[in-house]
C-alpha cells in the first residue's frame, strides 16, 4: 500500500484542528465552556452510580436485617442527591452550550470572513481551473463540516471520553476480576474498528465527493436555466443529475453493508459480553465475592462504557471529513493572492503601450494567444480593436485588467511596467462595460453604486441620466429601489447595458474598456446605449472591441488583431485603402 494512502487513512490531528486556532480570540468564553463540558461529563457518571445504589443498597440492607424505615430514608437520600446533581448538571450544561455556540460560531464567522476575503483575491487562473459549483462547495459545504465538528462532534468526543475513562475507573472499583474479564473483549473491538472503519472512511470520502459532484450539476443547471429551457434540455439535465445521484447512492449502499456489519458486531459483542459478565457475576454473587450493589454498579457503568465505545466510529468518521474539509480550505488560505498592496496614491493618465507582449493561458501553455503584441495608446485616445473571432481581443482586456500577466514582453501604463503598479491602482483607473452584463440580485441603486461604493443619491442619479437610464428607472413604481432579480433578469438587455454604463460613469475612470457593448442589442436600444457610451468616452482613454462598423469608424485609431499580433493600425479610410485584413473584415461583413 502506498505510504501516502496510509497517511490519508490516519487522522492528522494538527491538520484536523489547525483552523480552530480562530477560537483563540474567544478563549475567555471557550475555555470555561470546555471546563463545563468536563464537569457535565463527570456529573453524568453520577446517574449510574446513584441508580446502582438505589437498586442495590436496599437489597444489601434488607439482607443484613436493617430496619425498613432506615432503608426508606436511605432511598430518599439517594434520590434527593441525584436530583440535586441533575439540577447542577442542567445548569452547567445550559452555560456550556451557550458558551460553545457563542465562541464556536464567532470563530467560524471570522474563518468564513477570512476565507471569503482570500477567495475574492485569488488570481483569475485559480477560478478558471475550477467549476463554479466546486468553488461554492468549498465555501459552504466544507465550512459546514467544520461547524458541525466544532459545535457537535468535539463536545460529544470530550463527553464520551470522560464517560469512557470515568466509567472504567468505576467498574474497576466495583470488581477488578469482572473488569479484566470484560476488557479482554476490547482488543477484538479495536481490531474490527480498525479494519471496518478504514473501509467506512473510504466510502464516506467517495460518497462525499460524489454528492459534491451532484451539487455541481444542480448548481450549473440552475445558473444556466435560460439555456436549459431554450434548448428543451430539462430531461437531459434531470438524467445528468440522476446519474450523479446514482453514483452517490451506489457508494452509500455499498458502504452501508460495512456499516450494518459493524453495528451488528458491536451489538453482538456488547450485549454478548454483558450477558457473559452477568452470568459470571451471578456466580460471584452466589459465592459472596461481590455484593448486589457492586454488581449493579458494574453493569450500569459497563453499559455507559459500551455506549461511549459505540459512538467512536461516528466520531472518527466526522473527524476524517473534517480533515479533508480543512485541507481544502487551507488550500484557499495558503494560495498566493493577487498583488493587493492597495492603491499607491499615484494617478494614471491613461497612456498605455505594449512591447513584444507574449501570452498563453496557464491551462493551454502550448497555444500562444498573443504572440509579440505591440501597440501604443495616448491618454484620451479612442481606440477600436477589431479582428476575427479567437484573435485575442478579449485577452488583451484581461491583461490590461491584471487578470493575467504576460509571459514575455512588457505592458506599460504611463511608461511604467505593469508589474510595478499595484493591481488596485490599475483597476481603480479602469471601468469595463462588457457584452454580457452581470447585475447583482439587489436594487438598481445598489448596482449603479457598485461603480463607487458610498456615492450619494445625487451622484447615482446623475450617472443614470448620463447613461440614458434615468427615464426607464423612473417608470418603475419603486424607482431606484426596484429589484433587478438574479443576474438582472427583470431588465431587458439594453436596460442592463445602461445600468452597466451608469456604473462606469460613477466610477469616473481614466481608462474605459468596452467589450462589444452594443452587439446584442436591437436598433433602438443600440442608439440609446451608443449615445450613453459617447458621453462616457468623452475625455477618457477608450479601448473598444466592436463589430459594428459605425462604432469602429468613429475611433481615433483602429488596431487590427490577427493570429495574436496587431497587423494593421490606422483610421478607417487608411485601412480600407491598404487592401489588408481590415478591408477583408469589412467587406465580408465581419464588420457590419
Amino acid at each position: 500500500m502506498p505510504e501516502t494512502e496510509k497517511k490519508s487513512r490516519r487522522i492528522d490531528w494538527k491538520k484536523t484542528f489547525g483552523l480552530y486556532s480562530y477560537l483563540g480570540k474567544y478563549r475567555k468564553i471557550f475555555i470555561p465552556s470546555v471546563v463545563a463540558l468536563f464537569i457535565t461529563g463527570g456529573l453524568s457518571l453520577a446517574f449510574p452510580y446513584f441508580l446502582g445504589s438505589l437498586i442495590g443498597s436496599p437489597q444489601v440492607a434488607m439482607q443484613e436485617g436493617a430496619d425498613p424505615s432506615v432503608v426508606s430514608e436511605k432511598i430518599d437520600k439517594v434520590v434527593s442527591t441525584l436530583l440535586v446533581i441533575l439540577c447542577i448538571q442542567a445548569f452547567v450544561a445550559y452555560w456550556r452550550v451557550r458558551g460553545f455556540i457563542k465562541a464556536g460560531e464567532s470563530a467560524l464567522c471570522d474563518l468564513r470572513q477570512d476565507v471569503f476575503a482570500r477567495l475574492v483575491r485569488l488570481p483569475m487562473p485559480w477560478f478558471m481551473e475550477r467549476r463554479t459549483g466546486e468553488v461554492g462547495s468549498r465555501f459552504s459545504a466544507d465550512l459546514a463540516i467544520l461547524q458541525e465538528t466544532l459545535i457537535t462532534t468535539v463536545p460529544q468526543m470530550v463527553r464520551q471520553s470522560v464517560t469512557f475513562f470515568g466509567g472504567l475507573i468505576f467498574i474497576f472499583i466495583a470488581s477488578v476480576k469482572l473488569s479484566l474479564f470484560m476488557l479482554a473483549m476490547i482488543p477484538i473491538v479495536v481490531i474490527v474498528v480498525a479494519i471496518v472503519g478504514r473501509k467506512i472512511r473510504k466510502w464516506s470520502k467517495d460518497a462525499q465527493d460524489q454528492l459534491a459532484q451532484s451539487n455541481i450539476v444542480a448548481e450549473e443547471a440552475v445558473q444556466g436555466i435560460a439555456d436549459v429551457k431554450a434548448y428543451s434540455n430539462e430531461e437531459f439535465e434531470e438524467n445528468r443529475y440522476r446519474s450523479a445521484l446514482d453514483l452517490f447512492l451506489g457508494t452509500v449502499i455499498r458502504g452501508s453493508k460495512a456499516r450494518a456489519m459493524f453495528v451488528s458486531f458491536i451489538i453482538f459483542i456488547l450485549f454478548g459480553t454483558i450477558s457473559v459478565v452477568v452470568w459470571f457475576g451471578a456466580g460471584m454473587m452466589s459465592e459472596g465475592q461481590i455484593t448486589s450493589e457492586e454488581f449493579t454498579h458494574f453493569i450500569l457503568f459497563s453499559i455507559f462504557v459500551g455506549a461511549s465505545l459505540g459512538s467512536l466510529p461516528d466520531i472518527m468518521s466526522q473527524l476524517q471529513k473534517t480533515q479533508g474539509a480543512t485541507e481544502r480550505i487551507r488550500e484557499i488560505l495558503n494560495h498566493d493572492i493577487e498583488d493587493h498592496r492597495g492603491e499607491s496614491g499615484e494617478t494614471l493618465t491613461g497612456a498605455i503601450s505594449a512591447k513584444d507582449l507574449v501570452f498563453a493561458y496557464p491551462s493551454r501553455k502550448e497555444t500562444q494567444v498573443l504572440n509579440g503584441v505591440n501597440f501604443e495608446v495616448n491618454a484620451g485616445e479612442r481606440i477600436a480593436i477589431v479582428g476575427p473571432s479567437g484573435a485575442g481581443k478579449s485577452t488583451v482586456f484581461s491583461l490590461l485588467l491584471g487578470f493575467y500577466e504576460g509571459d514575455q514582453g512588457s505592458l506599460l501604463f504611463d511608461g511604467k511596467n505593469s508589474g510595478e503598479i499595484p493591481v488596485a491602482t490599475r483597476r481603480a483607473a479602469m471601468a469595463v462595460v462588457p457584452q454580457e452584463v452581470l447585475l447583482f440580485g439587489g436594487t438598481i441603486r445598489e448596482n449603479i453604486e457598485y461603480g463607487r461604493p458610498g456615492a450619494s443619491e445625487e451622484e447615482i442619479m446623475e450617472a443614470a441620466q448620463k447613461a440614458n437610464a434615468h427615464s426607464f428607472i423612473d417608470e418603475f413604481p419603486e424607482g431606484y429601489d426596484a429589484v433587478v432579480g438574479p443576474r438582472g433578469v427583470k431588465l431587458s438587455g439594453g436596460q442592463r447595458q445602461r445600468i452597466a454604463i451608469a456604473r462606469a460613469v460613477l466610477a469616473d475612470p481614466k481608462i474605459l474598456l468596452l467589450d462589444e457593448a452594443t452587439s446584442a442589442l436591437d436598433s433602438e436600444s443600440e442608439r440609446l446605449v451608443q449615445e450613453a457610451l459617447n458621453e462616457l468616452m468623452r475625455g477618457r482613454t477608450s479601448l473598444i472591441i466592436a463589430h459594428r462598423l459605425g462604432t469602429v469608424k468613429s475611433a481615433d485609431k483602429i488596431l487590427v488583431l490577427k493570429d495574436g499580433k496587431f497587423v494593421e493600425d490606422g483610421s478607417h479610410s487608411e485601412l480600407m485603402e491598404n487592401d489588408g485584413t481590415y478591408r477583408l473584415l469589412a467587406e465580408t461583413q465581419l464588420l457590419s
